[in-house]
């Protein structure tokens, strides 16, 4: 697999090293990297979204849900049984901690743990000065009419 080197970008820019920074995590290689628990990533309206990830034999109080630094870190931990023999032992509950980056704006509304499911809501909303805002367009003649107002006034 390949490796690129972002450090010219570090050098040549300013301001962009978030987009650095992002490019370095999509293209790192992490091969320790767990696909344990598996999780979901869905577009629920333009400007929402939901994190769903199965955690089967976890209660509320074993989860941790925290937004720190522009990361969501989802975590658990289960005391382990010591008295429990088992034949087969299928369902995992070992612990775990899942980071997703967030972007600018987005912020988490709120979290749900509903049939072996815990859902993560999260929006983006984008502050009013940064929106696309529509300029009104001032008519020729109304201009005219204040340039000729102002001729006879003075």
């Amino acid at each position: 697999m390949r490796t690129y080197d972002f450090a010219p970008l570090y050098r040549a820019t300013v301001g962009f090293d978030q987009i650095a920074d992002l490019m370095d995590r999509v293209t790192a290689t992490d091969t320790s990297a767990s696909s344990y628990p598996p999780y979901n990533i869905e577009k629920t309206d333009d400007d929402a979204y939901r994190i769903s990830i199965a955690v089967a034999g976890f209660s509320d109080e074993d989860l941790n849900v925290e937004v720190k630094e522009k990361s969501l870190i989802v975590s658990a931990s289960k005391a382990e049984e010591t008295n429990t023999s088992y034949l087969h032992r299928g369902i995992a509950t070992r612990a775990f901690e899942r980071r997703f980056h967030l972007a600018d704006h987005v912020v988490v509304t709120g979290a749900s743990h509903v049939d072996g499911m815990l859902h993560i809501d999260l929006v983006k909303e984008v502050p009013e000065a940064l929106k696309p805002r529509r300029i009104e367009i001032a008519a020729q003649k109304a201009i005219e009419q204040d340039v000729v107002e102002t001729k006879t006034v003075n």
